[in-house]
Order: structure tokens, then C-alpha cells, then sequence
């Protein structure tokens, strides 16, 4: 189904589900991830823009009192989302796009944030183009993203066998996507990249990287 408002493909099933999979495995995830995204989301500003914050699980790197421009497309994330905002004192304005069409205005914001996001989008070129549209000279984007295997790899191979039901089950996920070469030739003024492996038990997941691209 397509929301006639915004042309954006809808799957009551999928969506749902993936709404109660991050709800649920959320605080798993966080654990993993804390100390990764410590690294790029402390000391975030009052206003921060995301891309595809699901159900909410930055919100807690959010200043209380702030204000997140939250960008998310799949409507069964919008209720717990709104929740989480409410617990953690954070003013919600929600967006129902997809990153490569944000609707906010040129240079109009410092801090654009992502996490396990990239990998789903149609076409993280044009996202991260839109990145480096709506951010201000000096603004930074700030990510945690997981990334292809290196060649050779029993997670690579697991990431080839894997790759149709993975990207059916997580919303387009793409566990072959190549994210920090993306970064790096988007354009911004300078990269930081932190590579680290996490242990779980979704192992095309588990190579990832952390970082700051700033304009």
C-alpha cells in the first residue's frame, strides 16, 4: 500500500513488525552500541535532525527540553516514537518523509544524526546529499551505521546468502552496502571514521562504524 499523501510504499505486516522488533530488542541493541555512540552523539545541540529514528532509541542523546525533527517514514513507529519523546522530555516535531526529500530549508540546521538507517534507504547518495543541503557551514553529521564485510569473511558470506529475506524482513536493510566509501564521497569538508565489530547473534549486522562527516 502507498500513503497517497506522501507516495511513500506502506506494508501493515512488515512495518508492524519491525515497529515491535526495535521496541523490543531496543535495550539489547543500546547495550551493544552505548559506548560506539558515545563517541559521535555526546553534546548533541538543542535541535538535532534525524533520519529514520524508529522508535526512538536516541532519544536519550537528545538534551532534555530540546527538540528532535524526527524524519520516518514507516507510520507504526510514529505512536512509540511520540511516547519515548514524551518520557524523555523531548519536543517531537515529525516528519512523515524519507531522507532524500526532508522538506526543511538550506543550511537551515547544525546536527543531522543516523543509526541503522543508511542501509535501508533507496539511495544513500541522494540522502547524504540532502544531509549536506539542509546542514550549516560547520554542521556535522553524525552516524552509527553497519557496513559490509570485508571480503573473504564468513560475514560476508553470511551477508551474500542472507541478503534477500534480511532486506525483506528489515525494511530494504542492505547488509552490502559500503557506507563509509559513501560518507567519504559525499562531499563533506572532512570525515572521521571509527570501525569496530560488535557480537551478536545477527551476523551480517555486526560490522559497523561510527563517525563525524562535517561540512
Amino acid at each position: 500500500m502507498t500513503d497517497t499523501a506522501t507516495g511513500i510504499a506502506q506494508h501493515a505486516v512488515r512495518d508492524r513488525f519491525n515497529a515491535v522488533f526495535f521496541r523490543a530488542l531496543g535495550p539489547v541493541l543500546e547495550r551493544a552500541l552505548r559506548r560506539h555512540k558515545q563517541r559521535v552523539f555526546t553534546d548533541l545541540p538543542d535541535a538535532v535532525v534525524e533520519i529514520g529514528p524508529g522508535v526512538g532509541a536516541n532519544l536519550p542523546w537528545v538534551p532534555p527540553g530540546g527538540t528532535l525533527i524526527a524524519i520516518e517514514p514507516n507510520h507504526a513507529m510514529h505512536a512509540p516514537l511520540r511516547a519515548a519523546a514524551r518520557r524523555a522530555r523531548v519536543r517531537l516535531e515529525l516528519r512523515d518523509g524519507v531522507g532524500e526529500r526532508t522538506g526543511l530549508p538550506d543550511r537551515s540546521v547544525d546536527v543531522v544524526i543516523s543509526s541503522l538507517v543508511l542501509c535501508t534507504v533507496a539511495d544513500p547518495a541522494v540522502v547524504l546529499a540532502e544531509i549536506r543541503r539542509i546542514l550549516r557551514p560547520g554542521g556535522t553529521f553524525r552516524f552509527v551505521e553497519h557496513v559490509v564485510a570485508r571480503r573473504g569473511t564468513p560475514t560476508r558470506l553470511a551477508q551474500r546468502i542472507l541478503r534477500r529475506p534480511w532486506a525483506w524482513t528489515f525494511e530494504g536493510c542492505s547488509c552490502e552496502r559500503d557506507l563509509e566509501l559513501a560518507v567519504r564521497a559525499a562531499g563533506f569538508a572532512s570525515v572521521s571514521v571509527h570501525r569496530y565489530r560488535i557480537h551478536s547473534l545477527f551476523l551480517p549486522f555486526n560490522p559497523q562504524i561510527a563517525g563525524i562527516a562535517r561540512v
